[in-house]
Parts: structure tokens; C-alpha cells; sequence
């Protein structure tokens, strides 16, 4: 904490001392005695005095609001200025010179409190400033129709006392009405700074409507407990210089909250101008009033406005991706059924795509790229129909088009519109499977329309997926042809990696993904000599070179078909260890993908388990021994924990039955 606030903290708790003790002494003194003129004199000035030091030395201390704060221990060193000069010339005539330090007091803080908000203003909005403005103005009418009212029917003299009179319940009711304003413009959650300080302003109030009573009545006497509201309220003031105020924050108005303040506002304003029906109050409360109802009307406005303007964006949003900006699933759905109904429903073209390669790019490059290919896509794809025809996302990778087609236009229409759907660069092809029907002519529904055009897609998507299938098993039987006992090998790997996949919460595709990398994760042994891959003794450095190369080869021999890229980069990196001393790239820790992690302890497990021409196989608990001794260095040690706990479960099994 630093040494001004420590300061700070000393001289409020003095502060409120005082004012306990002042309180205390003028309860239990006789007015007019000299123990109560003590405490009216001495303790009260100390007060005022001390009020004004703890805000200046906030303005001196903290660059923060100085501006604000010097302004505001101004305000307090007026009315001190007045005090200290009322108890010297006591008795001084009326107005007199201490009237203008007392006077001068409410503009200069109100001033102060402006200067204050001002930094707040930036995450005001217009409804919260309007809000504001009718809070103030609606106080100010209650001030007026009551304060202001009562010093008009009992005070007669001269013009320069009734003006002085009158210019104390004005001050307050400037006062009030910004405190007023600023708690509705914080949506009543002013903050501790706020609070005190209008705390402070209210005590000054309460004072000033007790005395003007009183004195109306001719009951006020001077030294009784009511003058200790005066310098609490200058001392609540100066300690709200040393609050510590939340970071600034936008602020929102929702549900009954948004009509609270121009409700509230709108009865207080009618009870004044209906009690001026029965009772004639001054012009200043019935004008003040009358701007109440009127910036409640506005509000009122500009509500609807708002709400208006927020209806045509919400529409909007609900038919429409926020992503690429195109139309949505619902909007397709009112489109088909709109065009379905028409009398003569011209022919029209139904596509449905869904991209393919785009999970390995997503993979790849990471959720912000595809999210910037998925615009890009759609952009392209939103310029192939003609001003009638509409393209649509219906999530994830999946798009629409509808199209009003003449004879021979749909196979040309349907060419731009995959050619729009695709792109190509280093590493990655983009390119989509579809489904497309006419219509009205092969359904006349919009439910059916979509069936169809779907059962369509994933026929082409299935097809294609044969054609990969083809070429995994070619690649398959070329490994078993170098290596006729590898394919044993494979199976084991292929399955406890899934096992270890599901453990470890892949996804469906993911998992899919996982399987086909531990079948194809030796692929690039093919390019290994079979003097090198079969020798039973130490390898040389140049042998060990081509070792070295078999994941690369095997990434290259991968990427070829666009089926197998997102595959490829999982094979690259099997050989990699959890502390960066693997190969081809020394990737480290989670650099390494993860499914690479599950099949280098997948891999090396069921080779330590398996027999080989120049060892014999491994115990499964011998093997697991050797890869837990590994964890942290050559392999992921969450992977081995999810593989030495499914292994032993597997093995208690084994032993209880």
C-alpha cells in the first residue's frame, strides 16, 4: 500500500472521529453553553478544515482525475472559507460575505462531478445519457415543487435575501439532480466512489430541508445535532477522493431495468403537476416537470427505434451465416418451399456439396485459416447463379445452391459452381463431393428435395471413398509383398491405438483417421533396401541415414492422393520423441501430433511383444515395464498411462479367468 493512501486512511479515520465526537459533544452540551460553543467552533472548523486537506491532497498525490478532485477540494474550501469567516465576524449581517463561500459551494462541485464522469462517458450509451438527463431534470422538478417551494412562501425582506435564500435549495437541487443523473447513467451500480460521494450530497440535502424547515417555523437553533450533517457531508465528499473505483465497464440495460428510470420519472413529474391542480407550486418546478414528461416521450422514441433496429438485425442473424455471410439452413428451407408453392414453378437446379479435404486443411493450418477458406469458398460459390439464384452454408463444410435453369444450362452451372468450390496449394487440394436434382420435376417438397439431393452427395462421396479404399489395399499388399509377416504386425498396432485413441477422447473421424495412419504408418519402408531392413547386426551411419528417411518417403508416397494428405503428416512424425531427439524434424512435447504419439508407444509395444528373428518376444508386462521407462523421454506420458492402465486391466482379466 502506498504512503499516501496509508496517509489517506489515517487522516479519514481522524475525520470520522471528530465527527463522533462532535456529534457526542453537542448532544450531551446545552446550546449556547461554552462546552457546546467549544464543539460548535472548534471540533466543527477542524472538520471543515481537515475536509479540505484530504481532497486536495488526493488532487496533489494521484495524477488520476486530478483535474476533478482539485475542483471538487475547491467546492470544500469555499464552504470552509465561508465557516471559518462566519464564526469570526459572528454576527455578520444577511447575505453576507460567508453567503458567497456557502453559495459558491454547489456549482463548483457540481463542476467537479462533471469532470469526474466525463472519463466515464465513453461507455455511456445515447438511451443510458438520455436516462441520465430525464433522472436529472425529474429531481431537479421534485427540488424545485419542494425545497424551492418553501423558501418562496416563507422568506420576505429584501430582493438580495430572498435571492440568497432561494439560491440554497437551487444548489441542492443542482446536486441531486446530478447525483440523481449519474446513478442511473451506472444503471444504479454507481460504485463505492459514487456511493460516498452521493452520500455526501444527499447529507448536505437532508441539512439544508431540515434547517429551511425549522427556520420557517421558527425552531432552528444553532449548536444542536443537526450541525453535524454539515461537515459529515463535506467529510463523506473528500472521502470518496480515496475510494478505489472498478475498472470502467461497458454498461447494459436489459428487461425491467430499461424502463424503471423513465417510469420512475414519468410518476414523479405527473404527482407534481397534478398536485399543482390543487395546490399552485412555483413556475421552475411545473417547467421542470413538464421537461420530464417531455424527455420521457423521448425515451420512449428512441426505445422503439432501438428495438426496431434490433428486430431487423435479429431477423437477419437468424438467416443468415455468420461466417461467410450467406444464407442459412432456415432460409434455404423458406426459399425451396417459397418457389415449390408458386402456381408454375419454373425448373430449378438443387446442389448440395460438401467439401472434401477440408478437415486436414482445418488439421493443418489450424480453425482461423479454414474459417477464412470456408468465406473464401463461399464467396466464390455466391458469383456463379444469376441475380435469381441463391447459395446457402448449412454448417460446417456443407453448402447449397438454387438456381432456375433452361435446357442445358445445369451441367455448365454445375462445372463453375465445383470449380468455385475448390482450391489448390502447397501441401493441400480443396475439392467437393455434391448432389443435385430438379425440381419441381423429382420432388415437389422441400424435405424430399433435400433427402434426395443428400442421398445423392454421400452416393458420390461413397464412390470416391471405394476408389480410396482401392488404393489403401493396393499400398497394403505392396508392404505385405516386401514384408509377408508385417501384416500381423499392422493388425496389432491398428487395433490398441484405437483403443488407446478412444481412452484418450478422439473423435469418430478422428479415430478413423488414427486407424488408417497405423496401417500405412511403414509405408515409406518400401524405399528401404531389403539388405538394410533385414540385417540382423548394428547399422552404419549411411544405413541408419536411409532409416531416417523411410517417414519421409512415406509422407511422399501419401500426399500423392488427396484421400490420404491429412494421414501423411501423421506418418511423418511417428518417429518423433516427447523430448525433441526423434526424427525427421526433432519436434518436441506437443508439437508432435497427437496421433503420432499413440502409434510411436502403440508401435513400440507391439514390436517388444512380437518375436523377431534375432529375439524373442517380449512379456506384455516386460514390454510395458520398458515403455513406462521411456515416458517423458521417447514417449508421450499420458499415452503410456492410458496404455499401461488398459494393459493391465486386460492382463487382471486374464489371470481371474
Amino acid at each position: 500500500m502506498s504512503v499516501q493512501r496509508v496517509w489517506a486512511r489515517s487522516a479519514l479515520a481522524a475525520a470520522f472521529a471528530g465527527l463522533v465526537l462532535l456529534g457526542l459533544g453537542l448532544l450531551l452540551s446545552e446550546p449556547g453553553s461554552d462546552v457546546n460553543h467549544f464543539f460548535t467552533l472548534w471540533v466543527y472548523q477542524a472538520l471543515v478544515v481537515l475536509s479540505v486537506v484530504i481532497a486536495g491532497a488526493r488532487a496533489i498525490a494521484v495524477p488520476r482525475d486530478r483535474l476533478a478532485w482539485g475542483v471538487i477540494a475547491f467546492s470544500l474550501a469555499c464552504t470552509a472559507f465561508a465557516e471559518i469567516y462566519y464564526a469570526i465576524v459572528e454576527p455578520a449581517a444577511y447575505p453576507s460575505i460567508a453567503d458567497i463561500g456557502w453559495i459558491a459551494f454547489y456549482p463548483v462541485l457540481y463542476v467537479g462531478m462533471v469532470l469526474l464522469l466525463r472519463r466515464r462517458a465513453r461507455s455511456i450509451t445515447n438511451t443510458l445519457w438520455l436516462d441520465g438527463l430525464t433522472a436529472s431534470v425529474a429531481a431537479a422538478a421534485l427540488g424545485a415543487a419542494v425545497l424551492v417551494e418553501l423558501v418562496l412562501r416563507t422568506t420576505e425582506g429584501t430582493l438580495s435575501t430572498v435571492a440568497t435564500n432561494v439560491a440554497y435549495p437551487l444548489g441542492d437541487v443542482l446536486l441531486l439532480s446530478a447525483v440523481f443523473g449519474v446513478f442511473s447513467l451506472a444503471s444504479w451500480r454507481p460504485g463505492r466512489l459514487w456511493l460516498v460521494l452521493g452520500l455526501g450530497v444527499l447529507a448536505t440535502a437532508i441539512a439544508d430541508a431540515i434547517y429551511l424547515f425549522q427556520y420557517a417555523a421558527g425552531d432552528y437553533v444553532q449548536g444542536t445535532v443537526l450541525d453535524v450533517l454539515w461537515p459529515a457531508s463535506m467529510i463523506l465528499i473528500a472521502s470518496a477522493a480515496w475510494m478505489k473505483e472498478p475498472p470502467t465497464r461497458g454498461i447494459e440495460v436489459e428487461g425491467r431495468a430499461l424502463l424503471a428510470v423513465p417510469a420512475t420519472c414519468a410518476l414523479v413529474a405527473t404527482g407534481i403537476l397534478v398536485y399543482d391542480h390543487y395546490n399552485r407550486v412555483n413556475v421552475l418546478a411545473l417547467a421542470l416537470a413538464t421537461a420530464t414528461i417531455l424527455l420521457v416521450v423521448l425515451r420512449l422514441v428512441a426505445t422503439f427505434r432501438e428495438n426496431r433496429r434490433l428486430f431487423r438485425l435479429t431477423k437477419h442473424e437468424a438467416i443468415t451465416d455468420s461466417l461467410t455471410g450467406l444464407s442459412n439452413r432456415r432460409k434455404l428451407l423458406v426459399d425451396l418451399e417459397s418457389r415449390l408453392e408458386e402456381e408454375h414453378p419454373a425448373a430449378t437446379l438443387l446442389m448440395i456439396f460438401d467439401l472434401d479435404g477440408f478437415k486436414s486443411y482445418n488439421d493443418s493450418y489450424g480453425h482461423p485459416a479454414g474459417d477464412a477458406l470456408l468465406a473464401r469458398l463461399g464467396a466464390k460459390l455466391a458469383a456463379v447463379p444469376a441475380e435469381d439464384g441463391s447459395v446457402y452454408r448449412l454448417g460446417g463444410d456443407e453448402f447449397c445452391l438454387i438456381a432456375p435453369v433452361s435446357p442445358g444450362e445445369a451441367e455448365p452451372l454445375i462445372d463453375r459452381a465445383c470449380i468455385a468450390l475448390s482450391e489448390r496449394g502447397e501441401g493441400f487440394e480443396i475439392t467437393s463431393s455434391f448432389g443435385a436434382i430438379m425440381l419441381p420435376d423429382e420432388a415437389t417438397d422441400a424435405s424430399e428435395a433435400l433427402r434426395l439431393a443428400d442421398e445423392r452427395l454421400y452416393a458420390q462421396k461413397y464412390s470416391r471413398q471405394k476408389e480410396t479404399d482401392r488404393t489403401l489395399h493396393a499400398l497394403l499388399d505392396a508392404l505385405a509383398e516386401r514384408e509377408p509377416g508385417h501384416q500381423l504386425h499392422v493388425e496389432g498396432v491398428v487395433t490398441l491405438a484405437v483403443q488407446m485413441g478412444a481412452k484418450l477422447g478422439l473423435r469418430r473421424d478422428e479415430l478413423e483417421e488414427l486407424a488408417r495412419a497405423a496401417q500405412l504408418h511403414d509405408i515409406g519402408k518400401l524405399a528401404v533396401p531389403d539388405q538394410i531392413l533385414h540385417k540382423q547386426g548394428p547399422l552404419d551411419e549411411r544405413e541408419w541415414e536411409f532409416i531416417h528417411q523411410h517417414t519421409i518417403v512415406g509422407e511422399r508416397i501419401l500426399r500423392a492422393s488427396p484421400a490420404f494428405r491429412s494421414v501423411a503428416t501423421v506418418v511423418r512424425s511417428t518417429h518423433e520423441r516427447w523430448d525433441g531427439k526423434g526424427y525427421p524434424d526433432e519436434l518436441s512435447g506437443e508439437e508432435i501430433p497427437l496421433a503420432s504419439r499413440i502409434l510411436a508407444a502403440c508401435d513400440a509395444f507391439i514390436a517388444l511383444t512380437s518375436a523377431r528373428p534375432y529375439r524373442l518376444a517380449r512379456t506384455p508386462e516386460d514390454a510395458l515395464a520398458e515403455i513406462e521407462r521411456c515416458a517423458g523421454t521417447q514417449f508421450d506420458p499420458a499415452v503410456v498411462q492410458a496404455l499401461a492402465a488398459s494393459t493391465r486391466d486386460e492382463l487382471e482379466t486374464e489371470h481371474a479367468a
